[in-house]
């Protein structure tokens, strides 16, 4: 599904790490990581144990350090293979529980304010595909992974509000 590599040290340097499939406790294989090369597919990382905390998405490249990755610190404890599919289709809505649907996406949107005019999403409805949510546009900020399924409420894709400022499929590029 795919290959990434995890570095202790920034420019691909210390004791490394290689995985091919979702982890969810990287801690016994590394103390740190300041650097990572994706060689295939494309990954979330999570800074705590059991997919939990600040995500990172990744595509295939070098990130010679954590800045690379929009890293808050060289903590990254476990790991997700996310599949790449052709299709793409997420429902937005502006309340809670699926009400005031919003629109039905299958491109990025990369500012949702713009597209919009919402800087908050209260639900989603990941119909095909995987997306990568951003609380800021751009695709910059905190990012969610968001697989196939249903998110009645903000929390149940891992965040603390309701902001939402841009969004992603998740595609292999090469």
């Amino acid at each position: 599904m795919g290959k990434i590599t995890f570095y202790e040290d920034r420019g691909f340097q210390g004791r490394c790490y290689e995985c091919s499939s979702d982890c969810p406790n990287l801690q016994p294989y590394f103390s740190r990581c300041n650097s990572i090369r994706v060689d295939s597919g494309c990954w979330m990382l999570y800074e705590r144990p059991n997919y939990q905390g600040h995500q990172y998405f990744l595509r295939r490249g070098d990130y010679p350090d954590y800045q690379q990755w929009l890293g808050f610190s060289d903590s990254v404890r476990s790991c997700r293979a996310i599949p790449c599919t052709s299709s793409h289709r997420i429902r937005l809505y502006e309340r809670d529980d699926y009400r005031a649907l919003v629109s039905e996406l299958a491109e990025d949107c990369s500012c949702i304010h713009d597209r919009f005019r919402l800087n908050e999403l209260h639900s989603l409805h990941v119909l095909e595909g995987c997306w990568v949510l951003y609380e800021l546009p751009n695709y910059r900020g905190r990012q969610y992974l968001l697989r196939p399924g249903d998110y009645r409420r903000y929390h149940d894709w891992g965040a603390m509000d309701a902001r939402v400022g841009s969004l992603r499929r998740v595609i292999d590029l090469y």
